[in-house]
Order: structure tokens, then sequence, then C-alpha cells
């Protein structure tokens, strides 16, 4: 897998993405702990609200940027970000006011939802042979779990000698040194934007309106609300379990939550061969369908009120969460590549980074909710009941028979084209529907191709 590395503008931008992430996971424990200082008790609510916040400027400022980004160079718009970034990183120590942390959170957050999707949408560019994207979406995989038990670790140790505020200094760093990583490599140009007919509104929908046309990415939709269910149960109510439901100490919490990014860090060093050989469909939906029993298997663990097995069994079912949710989540690239043409990669990959994180706005809360006022129980019944739902919507949705073919796209046309009806896939390519009289056109039965 690391021979992908030996390109050398993916290994600047491969490490430009590991250092910001560390340097976020830094800042998101100093955040903790500037919350407490400002609000004291209120410390929760404030990173609920700041979460909350997180989610709401993601889900509304990816599909924006994705309307406007081919007017950007894309080393400008990264470089920017990170710059935006570093700013707000500079200035979150300074903050003695609730109402200033919500808006340096938005601000940090805007930046990331202009970064990530940009970043995501190069990479293909950078690698063009199959094989090599998919080892960098496993790397990319692998880096976000290393970071969730790397940066809590480093925190800690940085925490025994210095003061909270000095992390920041370090998110700083990080962001500058992403910045300077994505400056020493030249990325390819871009294909050409077609031009979009409509206003702000159709510009900055355009990517999202390829998920509702496209077959898979329908599916795509309802495969995110299904691991969203799962890393709420796990993300939210992991301390819930692990002080209250099991009468474990504080450091379990960090296990268990280490067996979660475990499980995914098989599976990511896992796929590339398992991808040479296994359509898309199959591992994302094998991955899917394991949800709903690793649900029950968290369901029997919640209902049983005694017994040592709990605790090695609870760090089991996060695994193996983990491992689901990572066959689901790591090919999702190469989903979105082959159904958009390289010039609406960049929408493409916007929407699916706003509707993801749209899903997870709902199961977050919704977790935390229910299993305050209802139980656990209840939170574990509720999410894989969402869940179920959610795969067996993916299934219906995904042609058996797929093809490998993006769809054909008159710009200006078929994206909320009266006479269309999307595009409907067919066996060797894709064709239009023609679902009124439009003699003038000619599309009856035409088939488009690449």
């Amino acid at each position: 897998m690391l021979s992908v590395l030996r390109n050398r503008a993916y290994r600047h931008l491969f490490i430009a993405q590991v250092i910001a992430l560390v340097g976020t996971g830094l800042a998101t424990v100093a955040l903790g702990l500037l919350a407490y200082d400002i609000a004291g008790p209120r410390a929760g609510s404030v990173l609920g609200t700041a979460l909350a916040i997180k989610m709401v400027a993601y889900v509304a400022i990816a599909p924006a940027i994705g309307a406007v980004a081919h007017r950007i160079p894309r080393r400008a718009l990264l470089v920017g970000s990170d710059l935006t970034r570093a700013a707000v990183a500079l200035s979150l120590p300074f903050v003695d006011q609730v109402w200033q942390v919500y808006v340096l959170i938005f601000a940090l957050q805007a930046a990331s939802a202009a970064f990530t999707p940009t970043f995501q949408a190069v990479i293909p560019d950078v690698l063009p042979k199959e094989r090599d994207y998919t080892q960098a979406l496993s790397m990319s995989r692998l880096a976000y779990d290393l970071e969730s038990l790397f940066s809590p670790a480093l925190a800690a140790a940085l925490l025994t000698f210095m003061t909270y505020n000095w992390l920041f200094l370090g998110t700083v760093g990080g962001f500058l040194a992403s910045a300077a990583l994505v400056v020493s490599v030249v990325l390819p140009k871009p294909a050409p934007a077609p031009e979009r007919t409509g206003g702000a509104y159709a510009k900055a929908t355009a990517g999202s309106r390829l998920f509702f046309r496209v077959p898979r990415l329908r599916a795509l939709l309802c495969l995110n609300l299904a691991v969203a269910a799962a890393s709420a149960l796990v993300t939210v109510n992991t301390v819930v379990y692990v002080r209250d439901q099991l009468s474990r100490p504080t450091g379990d919490v960090a296990f268990a939550l280490g067996a979660y990014g475990g499980g995914s860090m098989l599976v990511a060093l896992l796929l590339p061969r398992i991808l040479a050989r296994i359509a898309d469909r199959t591992v994302m939906l094998t991955g899917a369908l394991l949800l709903p029993v690793v649900f029950a298997a968290a369901g029997l663990i919640t209902a049983a009120s005694q017994g040592g097995w709990r605790w090695p069994a609870l760090l089991g079912t996060w695994a193996a969460f983990g491992a689901a949710c990572s066959m689901v989540l790591t090919p999702t690239g190469r989903l979105i590549r082959r159904s958009a043409p390289p010039e609406e990669r960049t929408p493409a990959f916007a929407a699916q980074f706003s509707l993801s994180h749209a899903a997870w706005l709902i199961t977050y809360p919704l977790a935390g909710w229910v299993g305050a006022s209802a139980g656990l129980l209840s939170a574990v019944v509720t999410l894989g009941a969402i869940g179920l739902v959610a795969t067996v919507a993916a299934v219906r949705l995904w042609p058996a028979r797929d093809t490998e073919d993006f769809p054909h796209v008159h710009t200006g046309l078929a994206a909320g084209h009266p006479h269309l009806d999307g595009a409907a896939e067919v066996p060797g390519g894709w064709r239009h529907r023609h679902v009124q009289a439009c003699d003038e056109l000619h599309l009856v039965g035409a088939s488009a191709t690449r």
C-alpha cells in the first residue's frame, strides 16, 4: 500500500492531510478545556452547540464552495482554507465569551468545508490509476483512524507540562505546515467546468442533484445514514456504556473508542486487495448488512445487567462497528469518481461531504437525546432501526447490474429539465428516459455513452 507514496504530489498532500488532522485533534481537546473555563458546568452544552454549528457549516458551506470552486485555482483554495483555519485557531486562546467560540467555530468549519471536498476531488487527478487511487482511499481512512487514537494521547502528554492554550498553537502549526506542503506541489489542471444554466441555487445544488439522479449515489445516501447511526451510538454513548453501564474506569473510554478505530483500520488495510477482486457494491452493501447484526449484539450487551463478559463483548462489538463502517466508507471515493465526469467531481465530492454530515446532524443529537431520556437500550433500538431501514433501501436502490461508467449529462439539460427523468442505468452504458413529448430534442430511446 505504501508504494503510492512514491508519487511526490500525493506524498506531500497525504502528509499535509495527516498533519492537519493531528492539529485538528489537538484543537478538539483544547476546545473542551476552553469551554469549561468559560462556561463551567455548562461546558457540555457549549460543546454540543459547537458540534451542531460544525455540522450546519459543513451542510451549508460545502455545496456553495462546490458551485464556485471551478473559478478558483485549486491550490489557492486549499492554501486559503488552511490559512483561514490557522488564523481562527490562533484567535481561540483569546476568547472569553461563549458567542465568540461559536463564531470562530463556524469560521473554522466553513474553511474545512471548503478544504476537504476540494482535496478529495484533487486526489483522483493526482492518482488516475484505479489501483493507486484505491490505496490512497485506504491510506486516508487509516489517517483518520490513527488521528482519533494519536491526537488525544499526544494532547495528554503535552498537557503534563503546558497549559491547554498552547495546544492551539500546535493546531496553527499543523495548518501552516499543510499549506506549505500544498504549495510545494504542482496540482493537475482540472477538467474544464461545464457551463451551468440557472441561478446561484441551481449551481450550488448541482452535486446534490447528481446524487438523486444516479441510482448508485442514491444508494450511497442511504449508506451514509446507516453508517451515521452506527457511529453516533459509538461516539455519543461510549462514555455512558463504560462509566455507567459497566462501571469501568475513565481510561477504558479510550480503549473502547480505540477498539472501534482498530476495526476500521484493519479493514482499511485489507480493502485494496479485496476491491481488486470484488465489486464496490458487494463490499459496501456487505458492510451495511453487517450493521444490523452488530446492533443486535449491542442490544444484548445493553440488556444484560451483569457479567464480566460484557466488557470484552463491548470491545468486540465496537471493533465490528468500526470494521463494517470502514467497508462502507473507504470505497466511497471510488464510487463518486465512477459516477461523475472529471469536470463534475468537485461538486460531487462537496455534495457527499454535505449530505453525509447531514445524516450525522440527525443521528448524533438523536443518540444523545434518546439515550439520556429513554435509556441506552432505546437508543440502540432506535439507531439500529434507522440503520436497518437505510440498508434495505440501499440494497433496493443500487442496481445489481451496476455499470462502471459515469452517467452522461447534457449540461443545462438533464439537471432539472422538464422532459427528462434523470439518467436510467442499463447494461453497458447509460440512457436518458424520455417522459413526455419532446420531438424537437429527438431524445426518444437515444443512448448516451462517455
